[in-house]
Protein backbone atom coordinates (compact mmCIF):
# COMPACT_ATOMS: atom_id res chain seq x y z
CA UNK A 1 0.00 0.00 0.00
CA UNK A 2 1.41 3.53 -1.35
CA UNK A 3 2.01 5.69 1.59
CA UNK A 4 0.43 8.47 0.12
CA UNK A 5 -3.31 6.49 -0.10
CA UNK A 6 -5.52 7.39 2.20
CA UNK A 7 -7.01 4.42 4.59
CA UNK A 8 -10.40 5.57 4.72
CA UNK A 9 -10.73 4.49 1.00
CA UNK A 10 -10.08 1.14 1.94
CA UNK A 11 -12.30 1.15 4.64
CA UNK A 12 -14.79 2.01 2.26
CA UNK A 13 -13.90 -0.09 -0.11
CA UNK A 14 -14.24 -2.96 2.55
CA UNK A 15 -17.14 -1.87 3.54
CA UNK A 16 -18.91 -1.69 0.05
CA UNK A 17 -18.06 -5.12 -0.87
CA UNK A 18 -19.50 -6.47 2.43
CA UNK A 19 -22.60 -5.22 1.15
CA UNK A 20 -22.80 -6.45 -1.70
CA UNK A 21 -22.05 -10.02 -0.52
CA UNK A 22 -24.81 -9.50 2.09
CA UNK A 23 -27.29 -8.57 -0.67
CA UNK A 24 -26.48 -11.40 -2.70
CA UNK A 25 -27.38 -13.55 0.22
CA UNK A 26 -30.28 -12.43 0.99
CA UNK A 27 -31.47 -12.51 -3.12
CA UNK A 28 -30.29 -16.26 -2.63
CA UNK A 29 -32.13 -17.15 0.18
CA UNK A 30 -35.33 -15.77 -0.28
CA UNK A 31 -35.72 -16.24 -4.02
CA UNK A 32 -33.60 -19.52 -4.29
CA UNK A 33 -37.23 -21.23 -4.52
CA UNK A 34 -38.12 -19.40 -7.09
CA UNK A 35 -34.54 -19.74 -8.77
CA UNK A 36 -34.80 -23.81 -9.02
CA UNK A 37 -38.52 -23.96 -9.02
CA UNK A 38 -39.89 -25.65 -12.45
CA UNK A 39 -41.78 -23.31 -14.56
CA UNK A 40 -43.05 -22.27 -18.20
CA UNK A 41 -44.35 -19.23 -20.36
CA UNK A 42 -47.59 -18.72 -21.51
CA UNK A 43 -48.66 -15.82 -23.26
CA UNK A 44 -52.25 -13.82 -23.97
CA UNK A 45 -53.58 -11.16 -26.41
CA UNK A 46 -56.24 -8.20 -25.13
CA UNK A 47 -57.67 -5.67 -27.55
CA UNK A 48 -58.43 -3.44 -24.62
CA UNK A 49 -55.97 -1.30 -21.99
CA UNK A 50 -54.03 -3.08 -19.70
CA UNK A 51 -53.69 0.10 -17.23
CA UNK A 52 -52.82 -1.12 -13.76
CA UNK A 53 -50.80 -4.16 -14.70
CA UNK A 54 -47.47 -4.37 -14.63
CA UNK A 55 -44.77 -6.72 -14.64
CA UNK A 56 -44.60 -8.96 -11.57
CA UNK A 57 -47.91 -8.97 -11.46
CA UNK A 58 -49.75 -11.96 -9.60
CA UNK A 59 -51.25 -14.51 -12.32
CA UNK A 60 -53.86 -16.45 -10.27
CA UNK A 61 -56.03 -19.80 -10.99
CA UNK A 62 -59.57 -19.30 -9.17
CA UNK A 63 -57.52 -17.22 -6.74
CA UNK A 64 -54.81 -18.96 -6.13
CA UNK A 65 -51.24 -17.84 -7.12
CA UNK A 66 -49.68 -19.80 -9.89
CA UNK A 67 -47.27 -17.79 -11.49
CA UNK A 68 -46.35 -13.61 -12.16
CA UNK A 69 -46.30 -11.66 -15.32
CA UNK A 70 -42.69 -11.15 -16.94
CA UNK A 71 -43.59 -9.10 -19.72
CA UNK A 72 -45.94 -6.36 -21.29
CA UNK A 73 -45.85 -5.20 -24.53
CA UNK A 74 -47.48 -4.53 -28.32
CA UNK A 75 -47.67 -7.27 -30.95
CA UNK A 76 -46.48 -4.19 -32.98
CA UNK A 77 -43.33 -4.26 -31.75
CA UNK A 78 -43.21 -8.08 -30.98
CA UNK A 79 -44.22 -9.83 -34.09
CA UNK A 80 -45.45 -7.02 -36.59
CA UNK A 81 -42.15 -5.32 -36.92
CA UNK A 82 -42.32 -6.32 -40.97
CA UNK A 83 -45.90 -5.43 -41.12
CA UNK A 84 -46.98 -1.64 -42.32
CA UNK A 85 -47.67 0.51 -39.68
CA UNK A 86 -51.32 1.18 -40.22
CA UNK A 87 -52.12 -2.50 -40.53
CA UNK A 88 -50.75 -3.87 -37.51
CA UNK A 89 -53.23 -5.26 -34.81
CA UNK A 90 -51.21 -3.77 -31.78
CA UNK A 91 -52.49 -6.39 -29.21
CA UNK A 92 -51.51 -6.18 -25.70
CA UNK A 93 -48.60 -9.59 -25.27
CA UNK A 94 -48.96 -10.43 -21.78
CA UNK A 95 -46.32 -13.46 -21.15
CA UNK A 96 -46.56 -15.08 -17.73
CA UNK A 97 -44.39 -17.08 -16.01
CA UNK A 98 -46.51 -20.39 -14.56
CA UNK A 99 -44.89 -22.31 -11.35
CA UNK A 100 -45.09 -25.84 -11.47
CA UNK A 101 -44.26 -29.15 -14.45
CA UNK A 102 -43.80 -28.05 -17.93
CA UNK A 103 -46.97 -28.72 -19.70
CA UNK A 104 -47.16 -29.66 -23.30
CA UNK A 105 -48.96 -28.18 -26.19
CA UNK A 106 -51.40 -30.76 -26.39
CA UNK A 107 -52.51 -30.32 -23.01
CA UNK A 108 -52.58 -26.20 -22.83
CA UNK A 109 -54.90 -27.20 -26.24
CA UNK A 110 -56.89 -29.37 -24.12
CA UNK A 111 -57.28 -27.12 -21.61
CA UNK A 112 -58.58 -24.21 -24.36
CA UNK A 113 -60.81 -26.30 -25.73
CA UNK A 114 -62.46 -26.52 -22.28
CA UNK A 115 -62.95 -22.94 -22.31
CA UNK A 116 -59.84 -22.10 -20.19
CA UNK A 117 -59.81 -18.14 -20.28
CA UNK A 118 -57.86 -15.33 -19.05
CA UNK A 119 -58.61 -12.42 -17.53
CA UNK A 120 -57.28 -9.11 -16.34
CA UNK A 121 -58.66 -7.86 -12.83
CA UNK A 122 -58.33 -5.32 -10.17
CA UNK A 123 -57.46 -5.88 -6.57
CA UNK A 124 -60.42 -3.53 -5.22
CA UNK A 125 -59.52 -0.60 -4.06
CA UNK A 126 -55.66 -0.36 -4.17
CA UNK A 127 -56.01 -0.52 -8.30
CA UNK A 128 -53.41 -2.86 -8.77
CA UNK A 129 -54.58 -5.85 -11.46
CA UNK A 130 -53.50 -8.60 -12.27
CA UNK A 131 -54.19 -12.16 -14.40
CA UNK A 132 -56.95 -14.53 -13.11
CA UNK A 133 -57.21 -17.80 -15.06
CA UNK A 134 -60.49 -19.94 -14.82
CA UNK A 135 -62.87 -22.15 -16.89
CA UNK A 136 -66.08 -20.41 -18.11
CA UNK A 137 -69.26 -21.45 -19.46
CA UNK A 138 -70.41 -18.33 -21.06
CA UNK A 139 -67.87 -17.44 -23.44
CA UNK A 140 -69.64 -17.89 -26.77
CA UNK A 141 -70.49 -14.52 -27.31
CA UNK A 142 -66.43 -13.91 -26.95
CA UNK A 143 -64.28 -15.25 -29.93
CA UNK A 144 -61.03 -15.41 -29.37
CA UNK A 145 -58.71 -12.64 -30.60
CA UNK A 146 -57.01 -13.70 -34.52
CA UNK A 147 -53.34 -13.33 -35.37
CA UNK A 148 -51.56 -14.23 -38.19
CA UNK A 149 -48.32 -14.45 -36.63
CA UNK A 150 -46.46 -17.83 -35.12
CA UNK A 151 -46.68 -17.51 -30.95
CA UNK A 152 -43.24 -18.03 -29.49
CA UNK A 153 -45.40 -19.23 -26.21
CA UNK A 154 -48.57 -21.13 -25.87
CA UNK A 155 -51.74 -19.07 -26.27
CA UNK A 156 -54.23 -18.74 -23.60
CA UNK A 157 -57.16 -17.18 -25.18
CA UNK A 158 -58.24 -14.02 -22.68
CA UNK A 159 -61.72 -12.20 -22.00
CA UNK A 160 -62.14 -8.71 -22.05
CA UNK A 161 -61.84 -6.47 -18.79
CA UNK A 162 -64.90 -6.79 -16.58
CA UNK A 163 -64.70 -2.79 -15.89
CA UNK A 164 -64.17 -2.59 -19.93
CA UNK A 165 -67.62 -4.54 -19.81
CA UNK A 166 -69.77 -2.46 -17.75
CA UNK A 167 -68.28 0.98 -19.76
CA UNK A 168 -69.17 -0.86 -23.06
CA UNK A 169 -72.74 -1.84 -22.22
CA UNK A 170 -73.33 1.67 -20.98
CA UNK A 171 -71.88 3.41 -24.28
CA UNK A 172 -74.64 0.95 -26.52
CA UNK A 173 -77.53 2.10 -24.08
CA UNK A 174 -76.26 5.51 -24.39
CA UNK A 175 -76.39 4.97 -28.29
CA UNK A 176 -79.77 3.73 -28.07
CA UNK A 177 -80.86 6.42 -26.54
CA UNK A 178 -80.05 8.66 -28.73
CA UNK A 179 -81.19 7.05 -31.47
CA UNK A 180 -84.66 6.53 -29.85
CA UNK A 181 -87.33 8.51 -31.33
CA UNK A 182 -88.29 10.99 -28.57
CA UNK A 183 -91.08 12.45 -30.15
CA UNK A 184 -93.08 9.46 -31.40
CA UNK A 185 -92.08 8.19 -27.82
CA UNK A 186 -94.03 10.76 -26.44
CA UNK A 187 -96.88 11.04 -28.52
CA UNK A 188 -97.61 7.64 -27.77
CA UNK A 189 -97.34 8.70 -23.73
CA UNK A 190 -99.91 10.94 -24.34
CA UNK A 191 -102.08 9.03 -26.00
CA UNK A 192 -101.52 6.78 -23.25
CA UNK A 193 -102.48 8.82 -20.27
CA UNK A 194 -105.68 9.89 -22.81
CA UNK A 195 -106.96 6.37 -23.01
CA UNK A 196 -106.52 5.81 -18.85
CA UNK A 197 -108.73 8.61 -18.24
CA UNK A 198 -111.12 7.51 -20.53
CA UNK A 199 -111.39 4.40 -18.75
CA UNK A 200 -111.46 6.11 -15.75
CA UNK A 201 -113.98 9.00 -16.23
CA UNK A 202 -115.62 7.90 -19.34
CA UNK A 203 -115.98 9.26 -22.85
CA UNK A 204 -119.57 10.66 -21.45
CA UNK A 205 -121.15 8.51 -24.29
CA UNK A 206 -121.38 4.63 -24.47
CA UNK A 207 -119.01 4.41 -21.98
CA UNK A 208 -119.73 5.33 -18.33
CA UNK A 209 -115.65 4.58 -16.73
CA UNK A 210 -114.55 2.65 -13.64
CA UNK A 211 -115.48 5.51 -11.53
CA UNK A 212 -119.14 5.25 -12.67
CA UNK A 213 -119.64 1.50 -12.52
CA UNK A 214 -118.04 1.30 -9.14
CA UNK A 215 -120.36 4.05 -7.65
CA UNK A 216 -123.22 1.49 -9.32
CA UNK A 217 -121.50 -1.24 -7.58
CA UNK A 218 -121.86 0.59 -4.53
CA UNK A 219 -125.24 1.36 -4.45
CA UNK A 220 -126.18 -2.40 -5.77
CA UNK A 221 -124.31 -3.47 -2.30
CA UNK A 222 -125.96 -1.15 -0.10
CA UNK A 223 -129.56 -2.64 -1.60
CA UNK A 224 -128.08 -6.09 -1.33
CA UNK A 225 -127.42 -5.06 2.47
CA UNK A 226 -130.78 -3.52 3.02
CA UNK A 227 -132.14 -7.21 1.55
CA UNK A 228 -130.22 -9.66 3.80
CA UNK A 229 -130.83 -7.28 7.08
CA UNK A 230 -132.29 -9.84 9.56
CA UNK A 231 -135.63 -8.95 9.72
CA UNK A 232 -136.56 -8.49 5.86
CA UNK A 233 -134.78 -12.12 5.92
CA UNK A 234 -136.72 -14.07 8.44
CA UNK A 235 -139.85 -12.36 7.01
CA UNK A 236 -138.64 -14.00 3.27
CA UNK A 237 -137.44 -17.18 4.94
CA UNK A 238 -141.40 -17.45 6.45
CA UNK A 239 -142.79 -17.16 3.32
CA UNK A 240 -140.05 -19.30 1.49
CA UNK A 241 -141.41 -22.37 3.65
CA UNK A 242 -145.14 -21.58 3.12
CA UNK A 243 -144.63 -21.76 -0.17
CA UNK A 244 -142.46 -25.01 0.40
CA UNK A 245 -145.76 -26.36 2.34
CA UNK A 246 -148.20 -25.64 -0.36
CA UNK A 247 -146.00 -26.77 -3.21
CA UNK A 248 -145.83 -29.81 -1.45
CA UNK A 249 -149.58 -30.57 -0.79
CA UNK A 250 -150.62 -29.47 -4.57
CA UNK A 251 -147.98 -32.38 -5.71
CA UNK A 252 -149.45 -35.02 -3.41
CA UNK A 253 -152.85 -34.42 -4.59
CA UNK A 254 -152.21 -34.58 -8.21
CA UNK A 255 -149.94 -37.62 -7.38
CA UNK A 256 -153.23 -39.24 -5.87
CA UNK A 257 -155.26 -38.25 -8.91
CA UNK A 258 -152.62 -39.53 -11.24
CA UNK A 259 -152.81 -43.07 -9.00
CA UNK A 260 -156.58 -43.13 -10.21
CA UNK A 261 -156.26 -42.08 -13.77
CA UNK A 262 -153.59 -45.06 -14.30
CA UNK A 263 -155.52 -47.74 -12.70
CA UNK A 264 -158.47 -46.60 -14.74
CA UNK A 265 -156.20 -46.64 -18.06
CA UNK A 266 -155.02 -50.12 -16.93
CA UNK A 267 -158.93 -51.58 -16.36
CA UNK A 268 -159.60 -50.32 -19.83
CA UNK A 269 -156.59 -51.98 -21.35
CA UNK A 270 -157.34 -55.15 -20.22
CA UNK A 271 -161.06 -55.30 -21.24
CA UNK A 272 -159.65 -54.09 -24.74
CA UNK A 273 -157.48 -56.71 -24.84
CA UNK A 274 -160.14 -59.25 -24.08
CA UNK A 275 -162.17 -57.72 -27.00
CA UNK A 276 -159.56 -57.82 -29.12
CA UNK A 277 -159.37 -61.42 -28.44
CA UNK A 278 -162.74 -62.90 -28.78
CA UNK A 279 -162.92 -60.56 -32.13
CA UNK A 280 -159.95 -62.83 -33.05
CA UNK A 281 -161.35 -66.24 -32.27
CA UNK A 282 -164.88 -65.65 -33.39
CA UNK A 283 -166.29 -62.45 -34.69
CA UNK A 284 -169.41 -63.96 -35.67
CA UNK A 285 -170.21 -64.18 -31.91
CA UNK A 286 -169.96 -60.52 -31.33
CA UNK A 287 -172.91 -60.93 -33.99
CA UNK A 288 -175.10 -63.95 -33.62
CA UNK A 289 -174.13 -65.11 -29.97
CA UNK A 290 -176.34 -64.85 -26.76
CA UNK A 291 -176.73 -61.82 -25.13
CA UNK A 292 -174.83 -62.09 -21.71
CA UNK A 293 -177.27 -63.45 -18.76
CA UNK A 294 -179.38 -60.58 -17.23
CA UNK A 295 -178.00 -59.32 -13.85
CA UNK A 296 -180.25 -60.22 -10.89
CA UNK A 297 -180.16 -58.02 -7.74
CA UNK A 298 -180.24 -59.74 -4.70
CA UNK A 299 -183.17 -59.27 -2.73
CA UNK A 300 -183.27 -59.57 1.39
CA UNK A 301 -185.64 -62.42 2.89
CA UNK A 302 -188.29 -64.52 1.44
CA UNK A 303 -189.03 -62.19 -1.86
CA UNK A 304 -185.80 -63.40 -2.63
CA UNK A 305 -186.52 -66.71 -3.15
CA UNK A 306 -190.36 -66.75 -4.37
CA UNK A 307 -188.01 -64.70 -7.08
CA UNK A 308 -186.12 -67.07 -8.15
CA UNK A 309 -188.41 -70.04 -7.26
CA UNK A 310 -191.50 -68.19 -10.31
Amino acid sequence: MSNHSNPNYFRLGVFVLAAIGVLIAIILVFGSGQLFQKSFVVETYLKQSVTGLDTGAAVRFRGVKIGQVTMIGLSGDIYEKDTPFEKRLQYVVIRMQIFGDKLTEGQIEDFVKNNLRARVKSMGITGVNYVEFDFTSNNSEYTPLVYPWKPAEPVIPSLPNQADEIISGLQKFVSTLNHTNIEETQKKFDQLLVNLNTLMAGDGKSHEGLVRSVQSLNVIMERIAKVTDKEELTILMRELIGTIVSLRQTVTSIQGDTTATIENLKQTTENLNEFSRIASQSPSSLIWGEPPPKIVLPMNGTQGQSGVQK
